[in-house]
């Protein structure tokens, strides 16, 4: 299962959310999720549990417990839906001014 965790302290690392959910079964991955600029954490991130029951266990028991002074969020993680498509307006000729059909 994957598990979203929010409002993670912004020093936290990877090896240390880790080693919470460690405590409530097998951890498959931990990514927190960070700028791609400045390189620092975004203050969210997931973990993926193979065991269903302990993924589980591990969201009932960490939602809403304290890390380094902040009240986490720990929820299954929703799956990804796509983005609608948007219409490219140089391809969408209904009119409009093209640019390149005047003649001088």
């Amino acid at each position: 299962m994957n598990i979203f965790v929010g409002s993670l302290p912004f020093k936290l690392q990877e090896a240390d959310l880790r080693e919470i959910f460690e405590e409530h079964g097998e951890v498959a991955s931990v990514k927190i999720i960070t700028d791609k600029f400045s390189g620092r954490s975004k203050g969210f991130g997931f973990v993926e549990m193979p065991n269903d029951a302990e993924a589980q266990a591990a969201i009932d028991e960490l939602n809403g417990a304290e890390v380094d002074g902040r009240t986490i969020v720990v929820n299954k993680a929703e799956e990804r839906k796509e983005a609608p498509r948007r219409n490219n307006f140089r391809n969408d000729h209904r009119g409009g001014y093209q640019g390149n059909n005047r003649r001088y």
